[in-house]
């Protein structure tokens, strides 16, 4: 398969105070298209910061990111805005709902940034709401569903724009177990069944075993030995 994502020599380093704080150092990664890659390691083991420059969210110290044939780490700050608009959904861990909108309304948001009229946003957002098993809910305001919901509502949102990517921030994190095998089946679903490649923060084996592999990250590097090849479906 073809590298979706290639990363070379990538580093990041943040300013804390008077000290520099080097988070990334010299990662080099390939994410085939249609993978569906776990990132895990322990607190501040620089996960969370990789997946964040993946999908856009922020600029390397250093090194190349290359994703679908794009430069991403050589844009500047409104062109990075338009790329993730154009290619990236995002899946966090606590939803990021607006309360005042129903369920149909909160998966257009990303819509309103393209050319779309009304009537074809209202369709493409009832169209994703039925991917992930809510097109009876559409008109229900985020306090009037569980958290299980809320999150489908979430990935309904990710993917209406059909991105070529879903970058996911430990999307289980919030949710009691079985909420959160019904998450890793629908991204496995969108993975297996719709071609979704998707990088996914987690700090739980059990979610990380709906991946097809695991990477480990310590100390702001991929651990030697320890990227977990295709698990079990």
């Amino acid at each position: 398969m073809d590298a979706l994502v290639s990363i070379r020599n990538l580093t990041k380093t943040y300013q804390r105070g008077s000290e520099k704080v080097e988070v990334l150092h010299g990662v080099d990664l390939d994410i085939p298209k249609g993978d569906f890659v776990a990132l895990m390691g322990p607190s501040g083991s620089g996960k969370t910061t990789l997946l964040n420059l993946i999908g856009g969210l922020d600029s390397p110290s250093g090194g190349e990111i290359v994703v679908d044939g794009a430069r991403i780490d050589q844009m500047r700050s409104g062109q990075l805005s338009q790329w993730r608009s154009n290619n990236v959904g995002f899946v966090f861990q606590f939803y990021n709902l607006m309360p005042t909108l129903n369920a149909q309304k909160n998966v257009e948001l990303p819509l309103l940034l393209t050319s779309l009229g009304a009537a074809q946003r209202k369709r493409n957002a009832e169209i994703a709401l039925q991917l992930v098993g809510l097109a009876e809910r559409g008109k229900h305001r985020p306090n009037e569903l569980s958290g299980g919901q809320q999150q489908r509502v979430a990935i309904a949102r990710a993917i209406v724009s059909d991105p070529t990517l879903l970058i996911c921030d430990e999307p289980t994190g919030d949710l009691d177990r079985q909420s959160a095998e019904e998450i890793l089946a629908l991204l496995q679903s969108l993975n297996r069944d719709h071609g979704k490649t998707i990088v996914m923060v987690t700090h739980d084996p059990k979610a990380a075993d709906h991946a097809r592999r695991t990477i480990h990250l310590d100390k702001g590097a991929l651990v030697d030995g320890l990227v977990d090849g295709d698990a079990a479906h």
